[in-house]
């Protein structure tokens, strides 16, 4: 039993399948999956819209479970994660499937898969765990698509990664009930969430969803867990970069997340269903950057797009850059060991476990773990 689940994955790796918690029998004879605001309707056989939970029997299981479309180590800045152990490396993977519907997708070929061969590489949490260890990984990051979908799998990883001092990263749209949303979260130790936009239009048209469970995910994490998070908007030209909607958004994390929470600005680029839609200029980016922090957010920051101004981090008291990023690298560093600005001495938020920050940068490179499966 792994945490109240029948894991059936073996020593060889071979099987991915497990039972989960979250679903209720109805009196009609379908089972009703819990873990989302989506609430699927199974008969026997059945997959919920995420594709990879499946009714067999009178349960609900997890069918992509030890299996991923590969795994990589990125700088922890891509995430984007800027104020959580910058400069260091993160062992990141996903795997198949979405419980949104986001007709701009940036990552459709995973998240939008209904194809088991997208699955390529396969490892128990353990084998993960030890590969993160002796790749000298700081943490492991659940991307690429939503973990929520796959939360048995993350949770488990996230525990063997504890083991050897590892932490565990989720990269989130947040949209997930409040049973396992405690669970889930419980077990991370950051996350970024995907803020869509701040209307419920925006949430039906383009995503298939709704903005309330984002919102009330984002304000759990706030008050009720330790876990570092940031807020990542991707500006869509015409869709969701209205000034008066990215105010009402600055405001809302203001009053209701407090003026700490990082949030980043990303670039849109035609992709997926929205092929025809231009590119987010640099302007627009920028523009909400600066209504961010006229709204009294100390922490701002644009994405997609190359401005070392934009991507790097002030002191809110004085002024002063105390962490430098070009792209995913960093520069210039003034916080002290205990994460102060050197000038003034104002602290930074954000988690900084060393007197430096690491020297990772913008390199990204693939991770194969047939080596690490061996080593038992």
């Amino acid at each position: 039993m792994i945490n109240g689940r029948r894991s059936v994955m073996d020593g060889s790796e071979e099987k991915f399948t497990v039972s989960t918690d979250y679903w209720t029998k109805l009196d009609d004879g379908k089972i009703r999956c819990d873990v989302c605001p989506r609430a699927c309707k199974l008969n026997e056989g059945q997959r919920g819209m995420c594709f990879v939970r499946k009714r067999e029997g009178d349960e609900v299981v997890l069918t992509t479970y030890g299996r991923s479309s590969g795994f990589c180590i990125d700088p922890i800045e891509k995430k984007p994660l800027n104020h959580y152990l910058p400069g260091t490396p993160v062992l990141s993977f996903g795997t198949a499937g979405c419980n949104l519907a986001c007709k701009f997708c940036q990552n459709h070929d995973i998240s939008k898969s209904r194809e088991i061969h997208t699955l390529a590489d396969q490892a128990a949490p353990q084998t993960l765990a030890r590969a993160a260890d002796e790749l000298g990984c700081r943490s492991v990051a659940f991307t690429y698509n939503d973990p929520v979908i796959f939360m048995e799998y993350a949770m488990d990883v996230a525990d063997a990664c504890r083991e050897r001092g590892i932490k565990a990263v989720a990269v989130s749209a947040g949209y997930i009930n409040d049973a396992p949303r405690r669970e889930f979260y419980d077990h991370m130790d950051a996350v970024n969430i995907d803020l869509k936009a701040f209307t419920q239009d925006f949430y039906k048209r383009l995503a298939v969803g709704d903005l309330q469970p984002v919102l009330d995910t984002l304000e759990y994490l706030e008050a009720e867990t330790d876990v570092w998070y940031e807020i990542t908007n991707l500006i869509i030209p015409g869709e969701n970069d209205e000034p008066e909607e990215l105010e009402s958004m600055a405001e809302w994390v203001v009053e209701h997340l407090g003026v700490d929470v990082p949030i980043h600005f990303s670039a849109f680029h035609p992709d997926y269903k929205m092929k025809d839609t231009p590119r987010t200029p640099a302007s627009t980016l920028k523009r909400a950057r600066q209504i961010a922090l006229d709204a009294g957010l100390r922490y701002a920051y644009v994405g997609n797009i190359h401005d070392i101004d934009g991507d790097s981090t002030y002191c809110h008291e004085c002024g002063e850059r105390i962490i430098e990023r070009d792209w995913y690298e960093l520069g210039e560093w003034n916080l002290d060991a205990r994460g102060c600005c050197e000038f003034c001495g104002t602290p930074c938020a954000g988690v900084f476990e060393e007197e430096s920050p690491g020297d990772w940068g913008r390199e990204r490179q693939p991770v194969q773990l047939a080596r690490y499966r061996d080593a038992g």
